[in-house]
């Protein structure tokens, strides 16, 4: 490796040298001295080609010696490792085998302990058994005689109460029947008052009866019957807001039973009104129903629509109560029971829908009508509400302008005050100056002075001045 690293340097000093001669010139001096170079760099060459053969020579049989070093001590390394794992082979199965011999010895030794600790245990319970079976013998001959005491002792206590509760049973119940005899006979007594009132009153329901009778199946009471009721709601749900008998059109003898009087909502316009009429058509809905009585499908059908077709007149006739904008521009057909809203709203022709889209008419029951009504009366209360709210702020600023000419009263009446304070210290400032000038004259009665001074015609003079200021 050091030939190497020598015949590279003298190449390159051959280099420098062939560069300076180069430079100088000298083409003879160069082509010398350049030969003789590269004669002794040739020379060198083959002398370090020779030594590096030598070397090379010498670092193989090295590494043959390393080599044949290295498998002997990996082959000596093997063998000892076998011989180690077969001597630990050895040991630890001698080990387990003397740990098996030691296992078996204290498996033995605790069963022997664990066979001495049940007979111990099997003789200590022997015994208990025993003890326990004594004391409940003991304990059951005891328990055994107190109850038979118990039981003697109760038996006599027995005997003694039954004598005094039959004792007190035969009084007690001697007379608690002569008193319910007694009360038995009133009470018969009454009874028979009883049924006589109650054949006077079976009189008179079917007297009522019979006229509820003649007021259903009289269509004019029966309408007054209608009337009446849905008059009844309106006095209770928005009383005084309603009129009756009604007439939408001013030249007109048409009238509506009822109208609500709903306010408007401009300062100064006109109240809308709500038209609703009360009808029952009774004779239809009855014979619908006693078809569904009977269970009869083509009489309920039929039943069903020639009430329908009713219903659809009457709504037609509620229409002609429509007259905008006096009235709102629908109404309300009032049906007079729940059963017969019932049956008009269950209605699969979509009866309802229809009415209200031909003719602008709701169909109202009793608790429906009432509901709507509630809903109304909420709204006319925030109305009063806000008209009060609005006397409020015309009286507030009524008040504040009020207020302001007051505060110039006020200020007016203060100079006044100011004025006549002012005018008063000068007259008491002159009366004083009087007083000391008359100091010396005599002084007359007072009646005298008054009548001379005319003092009385002074006062009023004064008083009409301020009643006038």
């Amino acid at each position: 490796m050091e030939l190497l690293i020598a015949a590279a340097g003298l190449i390159v000093s051959a280099a420098v040298l062939i560069l300076l001669l180069l430079r100088g010139g000298k083409e003879k001096q160069t082509q010398v001295a350049l030969r003789r170079q590269v004669e002794s760099l040739s020379s060198q060459l083959q002398a370090s080609e020779r030594e590096s053969a030598v070397q090379l020579a010498a670092f193989g049989k090295q590494l043959e010696q390393l080599e044949r070093q290295t498998a002997d001590e990996f082959g000596r390394s093997r063998r000892d490792t076998l011989q180690y794992q077969q001597a630990l082979r050895e040991e630890t199965g001698k080990s387990l085998h003397e740990m098996a011999g030691q296992l078996g010895e204290m498996t033995k030794a605790n069963y022997e302990h664990q066979k001495q600790l049940t007979e111990a245990l099997r003789i200590s319970l022997d015994q208990i058994r025993t003890q326990n079976t004594e004391q409940n013998e003991k304990q059951s001959r005891l328990i055994e005689s107190a109850i038979t005491r118990m039981q003697e002792s109760n038996e006599k206590k027995l005997d003694q109460m039954r004598a005094t509760v039959d004792e007190k049973l035969t009084a007690t119940l001697s007379t608690r029947l002569d008193s319910s005899f007694k009360t038995v006979s009133d009470q018969l007594e009454n009874v028979y008052k009883s049924l006589g009132e109650m054949k006077e009153l079976s009189t008179g329901v079917t007297d009522n009866v019979t006229a509820l009778n003649r007021v259903l199946t009289n269509v004019k009471a029966r309408g007054t019957w209608a009337e009446v009721q849905l008059e009844g709601i309106l006095d209770e749900t928005i009383p005084q807001r309603y009129e009756r008998n009604w007439a939408p059109k001013p030249n007109s003898a048409e009238r509506v039973e009822f109208a609500v009087r709903l306010p408007s909502s401009e300062e100064n316009g006109a109240d809308t009104f709500l038209p609703i009429d009360s009808k029952f058509p009774m004779e239809d809905y009855a014979r619908l129903c006693d078809a569904a009585d009977r269970a009869d499908r083509e009489g309920v059908e039929a039943a069903r629509k020639a009430l329908e077709v009713r219903v659809r007149d009457e709504a037609k006739t509620v229409r002609k109560y429509i007259n905008e904008p006096r009235t709102t521009p629908f109404a309300i057909l009032y049906l007079a029971t729940e059963g017969l809203y019932a049956e008009v709203t269950s209605s699969r022709s979509g009866l309802l829908e229809q009415i209200q889209s031909q003719y602008n008419v709701l169909i109202a029951g009793p608790t429906t009508i009432t509901a709507l009504l509630n809903s109304l009366s909420i709204g006319f209360k925030a109305v009063t509400v806000n008209e009060k709210a609005k006397e409020v702020r015309e009286l507030l600023a009524a008040a504040k302008t009020q207020y302001g000419k007051f505060s110039d009263l006020l200020e007016k009446a203060r100079r006044k005050i100011d004025e006549a304070g002012r005018t008063i210290g000068d007259a008491q400032n002159r009366s004083r100056l009087i007083q000391n000038k008359l100091r010396n004259v005599e002084s007359l009665d007072a009646g005298i002075a008054d009548r001379l001074l005319q003092i009385d015609s002074l006062s009023e003079d004064i008083q009409r001045d301020f009643s006038a200021e």
